[in-house]
């Protein structure tokens, strides 16, 4: 929002500076991005008149004027501007004065005539950018010698508002005025719009057949305007150094009152519009071409004014070409309405065509003053084009239910941690011209029809804050009363199990929770992901229910720049569909939100040094990694072989729990994957249950046995499809069962060795080498009682699985 210092003060003139002004505005929320002067630096321009003029005597296109400067004395000026005439009142640079740029005037001869000073265009005074010979015409009843920065006020100072999108109420100048004549309690006055004349019969018929889009739609026939009338030089004064192009006296009557009360309006040129008004819903396929000269193609979610088939406005945005007025204009219907604000944003952005109305539209204007803004707009019409005003129509459609709100001061004073008293809450209520009524300490406010950021007790409650004054609010630390919080000493929260994952080498990343849709096939095997309603961008379109792809692509990311050793884990959350989770605080009804711990190895095993090999990171690597995440349970943990969708099939394990209850998965990725991603080796990656790595029991205290340890190993050999975990688990059972073999601390395979058959029917075997560690707490184990133990352990192996001893 960009306007001049004297358009606001001649609404409320506070007793503060320029830079006070602007530094209140700021710490009321309504930030000054910029303050620049009207007209840059000149001295020595003064209000002249030209008396006489006549042909220079050897140059044709120059001539010789005499000057009134208002010193008492002629002063003779050679000029060569196709404007130039007797009577005119121009600027003069006297000699000795410096224009923009530097530019310093002396006395100079001109091809035999001396020229004491320069006549001045607007572009040399830097007061316009437009291309143009002519001298500036200045207003006949300044007088002669007035310095032309203060006869044309160019020490006026251009604010420039960076306004948030809830406060459209600033978008005008009578908007920004009241809120000065809060902050600083000063009166304001603002200019009435009083009932013009009515002195003409004529109607145009408007029908609201979307209520959902118009709310209310108010309008009037003009007659018998002059279009080429001249804009008054106050009203173009104040146009563009708000930053508007001055057009024609119609269309700048227009700007001007939307810039002043906000309110946008169109007008139409009446003789070019046959038949009634309709405000509907354009038709898919209707297409329209606008005052830019843009013709764009409609669809149904658009708003337009249309006269039969034939579309005449897209409403709250722009105008038609069709039915513009132009110079020749001399009958208009002028229009000005409330489109909700919902069904106007985003529209303008989608056709590519932003405008001031649209601008102010879709965030809400003043729904209940629109008359007063059409009868001030109209009685700037009569006074400037001339012509008859016919009587106002006024449609209504559906208009917004403003709820009075209900503030509390005791909720006021605990937001803000100052006591506001009620008194002050009620003078601050009032400076901002909210109605309000006092329920012993609760105020229940009606929000003015202009303010549409007051929906809440919060609003109020800022409101109080920013006329009160940031400022004065204290900047006091919050005081809590210190809790000691006892946690479970087996309880590792996220932030532990970061710091764990980081001790093993692996870098934390931090991902989108919305993914591709082809992630969610190839790495998760979700064929019905959870979509998105409005993603943020066209690829990122459903959520994840792994982490994996997310690592994937990190260390893809990390490839094409060269790396070539990625460690890479992420904690977060993960999205499933689930019928059984309910609604609640913390869900959502048919989603489950797990929390799951996911890392990626890739590349080289261990950095590159000279003490070891370079070798590339493997399953076991990983495997190890997982375990050390599991503290004193990794040990109990079972990796069975199994399939997934993201894993390389021969080469991925479902991971379990000591209760066999499933943890997670890991395993080398899809070789189709792997390429996929460009990869010249296998990430292995791992993604595990937060919820049963956050338990891990404390270690239990035992006495130490003084006797010896035996130490003794088993060598078997079985089918190859026998697993190592099934004849651990069978040594594991037959041990609990038995409390003589009590004595077994500890068993490890050791060995694996595979001998393959030459007879292709005879079963292929392997030998797997168990080290048992026996240690009694009272006695010394002997042999007999050694053997005696290996030999149970070695029969119902045998039984079990079929062994045979290895000789």
């Amino acid at each position: 929002m960009q306007f001049p210092e004297s358009w606001l003060r001649a609404f409320v003139n506070p007793p503060l500076t320029t830079d006070a002004l602007a530094h209140r505005l700021t710490m009321a929320g309504l930030e000054v991005e910029e303050t620049t002067l009207a007209a840059p630096p000149f001295s020595g321009v003064v209000v002249s008149q030209i008396v006489d003029l006549a042909p220079h005597p050897n140059a044709d296109k120059l001539r010789v004027c005499q000057l009134d400067d208002g010193s008492g004395q002629r002063l003779q000026v050679v000029c060569g501007a196709p404007n130039a005439a007797a009577g005119l009142k121009v600027p003069l640079a006297r000699v000795g004065a410096e224009l923009p740029g530097g530019m310093k005037i002396g006395r100079v001869n001109m091809r035999g005539v001396f020229s004491e000073g320069m006549l001045c265009s607007a572009r040399e005074l830097s007061l316009s950018q437009e291309e143009g010979s002519g001298l500036l015409e200045l207003p006949a009843d300044l007088p002669c010698g007035l310095s032309l920065r203060e006869a044309l006020v160019l020490d006026d100072t251009i604010f420039t508002l960076k306004l948030t999108p809830n406060r459209a109420d600033c978008l005008s100048i009578v908007g920004i005025a009241r809120e000065v004549a809060a902050l600083a309690e000063v009166p304001l006055s603002v200019p009435s719009a009083k009932p013009v004349p009515v002195t003409l019969n004529d109607r145009l018929s408007v029908r609201i057949d979307a209520p959902e889009l118009c709310g209310r739609f108010v309008g009037r026939i003009i007659r018998g305007v002059n279009a080429r009338a001249a804009t008054p030089a106050w009203m173009k004064t104040r146009l563009e150094r708000a930053g508007q192009r001055c057009v024609s006296a119609l269309v700048d009557i227009s700007n001007y009152v939307m810039l002043e009360w906000g309110q946008p309006s169109h007008l139409f040129d009446l003789d070019k519009i046959q038949g009634e008004l309709t405000v509907r819903w354009a038709k898919d396929g209707e297409s329209i071409r606008l005052l830019n000269g843009q013709t764009v193609s409609l669809n149904a979610k658009t708003g337009v004014v249309a006269v039969g088939d034939r579309v005449e406005s897209v409403a709250g945005i722009m105008g038609g070409d069709a039915t513009a007025v132009t110079l020749a204009t001399q009958n208009v219907y002028l229009e000005a309405a409330f489109w909700w604000p919902q069904a106007i944003a985003g529209r303008a952005r989608h056709y590519k065509c932003s405008s001031e109305a649209a601008h102010r539209f879709e965030r809400g204007v003043d729904y209940a003053n629109i008359p007063q803004h059409i009868d001030f707009m109209t009685g700037l019409i009569l006074d400037i084009c001339g012509g008859q005003a016919g009587p106002l129509e006024d449609q209504l459609g559906e208009l917004p239910q403003r709820a009075p709100i209900r503030m509390r001061l005791a909720r006021c004073h605990r937001l803000l941690g100052v006591p506001v008293n009620q008194t002050e809450v009620a003078q601050i209520f009032t400076r901002l011209g909210l109605r309000f009524t006092v329920d012993q300490e609760d105020f229940i406010v009606d929000p003015p029809s202009y303010r549409f950021d007051l929906q809440i007790e919060e609003d109020l409650i800022e409101e109080v804050a920013r006329i009160y004054g940031f400022e004065r609010i204290p900047a006091v630390p919050p005081k809590v009363r210190a809790t000691l919080v006892a946690e479970p000493q087996a309880w590792r929260g996220p932030h532990a199990l970061r710091r764990l994952v980081a001790s093993q080498d692996y870098q934390e990343v931090v991902n989108y929770s919305f993914v591709e849709e082809d992630w969610e096939r190839d790495y998760a095997g979700n064929s019905h992901p959870i979509r998105l309603v409005n993603p943020i961008a066209s690829h990122l379109s459903v959520m994840r229910s792994s982490l994996m792809a997310g690592l994937v692509a990190n260390i893809r990311h990390n490839a094409k720049h060269h790396q070539t050793r990625v460690r890479v884990f992420e904690l977060g959350r993960v999205y499933r569909r689930n019928a059984a989770v309910s609604d609640g605080a913390w869900e959502v009804i048919g989603v489950s939100q797990p929390l799951k711990l996911a890392g990626a190895a890739w590349g080289h095993a261990v950095p590159e040094q000279w003490g070891m090999a370079a070798r590339q990171v493997d399953f076991y690597d990983v495997k190890m990694d997982v375990q050390v995440l599991f503290g004193i349970r990794g040990a109990q943990l079972r990796f069975e072989p199994a399939p997934h969708p993201a894993l390389h099939p021969g080469r991925s394990a479902r991971i379990r729990a000591e209760d066999g209850k499933e943890v997670g998965w890991m395993g080398e990725l899809h070789p189709r994957w792997t390429q996929q991603a460009g990869l010249s080796s296998a990430p292995v990656v791992f993604e595990l249950d937060v919820t049963a790595l956050s338990v891990s029991p404390l270690p239990a205290v035992r006495e130490i046995s003084r006797q010896p340890v035996v130490i003794r190993d088993l060598a078997l050999w079985v089918d190859v499809q026998v697993t190592v975990q099934a004849m651990v688990d069978t040594i594991v059972a037959v041990v609990q069962a038995d409390p003589e073999l009590a004595v077994v601390q500890d068993i490890r395979l050791f060995d694996v060795w595979r001998e393959k058959s030459q007879d292709k029917e005879l079963p292929q075997e392997k030998s797997l080498a168990f080290r048992f560690w026996l240690q009694d707490t009272a006695v010394t184990l002997d042999e007999a009682r050694v053997a005696a133990y290996m030999g149970r352990i070695k029969d119902a192996l045998i039984r079990a699985h079929g062994a045979r001893l290895r000789a």
